[in-house]
């Protein structure tokens, strides 16, 4: 197995964050300071700084900029267990993906995909509609009782990143990942941890 190994690294003020690579939570001490600099009448001048951060757990580069913004950013959302579709796995994993790059529509476009490959795959008939495949997952109960707001939201939403010209936001993005981190929980993980022998 193969591991980075980076020369000449400099001790540096100790950093909290979420590795986009291993997305483990760690704190680093270990990596570069760059400053920024500026001309000022004649002068150079130091206005902030930038760091590249080594994760202790994969030794992966993390950078951030002089307004401490994370490049590449923690991926967003929780991983799912015992997912038994792999292209189910691949959907939800891209759309958080989507996410830590700000890419909302893409993000919120997988969702929507991945919902009608979860009805598709606890099944519903292939070739349907978006909207038939969300009243599928609601109707058979794979949709927790009480989320007919929820249905509502991601109808519309779904609807309109793929046949209208709207851009999605980052909130409406997160809601509807969540909503459907939630429901891979629900009809996957959850019911495989209470199997005897699950650990």
């Amino acid at each position: 197995m193969s591991e980075r190994r980076w020369s000449h690294t400099d001790k540096l003020t100790p950093k909290g964050f979420v590795c986009a690579h291993c997305a483990s939570k760690v704190g680093s001490d270990r990596g570069w300071q760059c400053d920024i600099i500026e001309k000022e009448h004649g002068n150079l001048k130091i206005i902030g700084y930038c760091h590249i951060y080594l994760c202790p757990h994969c030794n992966a580069p993390t950078y951030f900029d002089e307004t401490f913004k994370q490049i590449p950013a923690s991926i967003f959302g929780d991983k799912i267990l015992n997912i038994p579709e792999k292209k189910i796995e691949m959907l939800y994993d891209e759309a958080r993906n989507a996410m830590s790059v700000n890419s909302f529509t893409a993000a919120v476009m997988c969702c929507r995909k991945l919902l009608m490959n979860i009805a598709v795959e606890r099944g519903a008939k292939t070739g349907q509609s978006f909207e038939s495949y969300v009243d599928y997952l609601d109707n058979e109960n794979f949709i927790p009782r009480g989320s007919k707001g929820w249905v509502s939201f991601i109808r519309e939403k779904g609807n309109e990143a793929n046949h209208e010209i709207h851009i999605m936001n980052k909130v409406d993005a997160e809601k509807i990942i969540k909503f459907v981190e939630m429901l891979l929980k629900v009809i996957y993980e959850y019911p495989a941890i209470s199997q005897p022998n699950q650990h």
